[in-house]
């Protein structure tokens, strides 16, 4: 049965990244059954910012799944069956490039895959839909959360390139090195597929990126990335992420239309209820 069947319409989906694995207050706790197995965690179905959203913990509620163990499509199969059109991601990234400080947000607008064996698509066979994929984040969605962070006065970069790495290791000094030439601001381990996916169902996705550390660090006063100071990072801006969360799902138009990247007859075909994976 799907999420839709369970609980009442979400629009909106938040998935929460590292350190938020909590977001709504007198949530009902809805167990979706997807054809791809069981998402990181149940729904959580309730308000935020004036809105009904569908909360979900990548990494499940008690940080058990890592990176290349998170059941991307069950994710967002789950999110979309609630009813969600609009989705918003938050994650931790380490900065490749000094403008983007730590305890600063992207916004991103770009990413560059370099993980491995993840299912990355709902399109494996017979019926086969190629992607457009140019623009990976949906522009309204991001617009929404630069407009919350402006209004909140944070630091934030409106642009940035994410490189998705494999995880859950962080990168060797070359690796590093390696992203800074390949163009990117910002390394991340989840944002790839599931930026992808989310495009294969037209939703509209966006990223809210938590800058925790300086990655291997490249610069002056850098100190390489550890986990403790990832987590403690964080969890001290945890409020900040969820206000702009907030505000952003409190601006989303009522008329919003996500972008249609894949043939919608095909979407629907992918989430029929009693649909088996091939």
């Amino acid at each position: 049965m799907s999420a839709a069947d369970q609980a009442e319409h979400a629009r909106i989906g938040i998935i929460g990244g590292s350190g938020l694995y909590r977001l709504l207050e007198d949530a009902r706790q809805v167990d979706v059954a997807t054809p791809y197995g069981a998402p990181s965690s149940s729904l959580a179905v309730g308000l935020l910012g004036g809105e009904r959203v569908a909360f979900l913990a990548r990494h499940g509620p008690r940080h058990t799944l890592p990176p290349h163990r998170v059941n991307y499509r069950a994710n967002l199969w789950a999110l979309a069956s609630a009813g969600a059109t609009a989705v918003i991601g938050s994650s931790a990234v380490g900065r490749l490039t000094p403008t983007m400080p730590a305890d600063s947000f992207v916004v991103p607008d770009q990413l560059i895959d370099r993980t491995r064996d993840r299912a990355d698509t709902f399109f494996e066979g017979p019926e086969v839909q190629h992607l457009g994929f140019a623009d990976p984040f949906d522009p309204r969605i991001r617009h929404l959360l630069i407009g919350a962070l402006s209004a909140r006065s944070e630091r934030f970069a409106p642009v940035g390139t994410t490189v998705v790495i494999p995880g859950p290791r962080f990168s060797t000094r070359a690796e590093s090195a390696g992203w800074r030439s390949l163009g990117a601001d910002i390394v991340n381990m989840t944002q790839y597929p599931e930026a992808a996916l989310a495009a294969e169902l037209n939703l509209g996705y966006a990223s809210l990126s938590f800058v925790t550390d300086a990655d291997t660090g490249h610069h002056e006063g850098d100190q390489p990335v550890t986990a403790e100071v990832v987590f403690r990072r964080l969890a001290d801006a945890r409020e900040r992420i969820i206000g702009v969360i907030s505000d952003a799902v409190a601006a989303l138009p009522t008329d919003y239309a996500p972008r249609e990247l894949i043939d919608p007859d095909a979407v629907a075909r992918v989430l029929a209820p009693d649909r088996s994976p091939r």
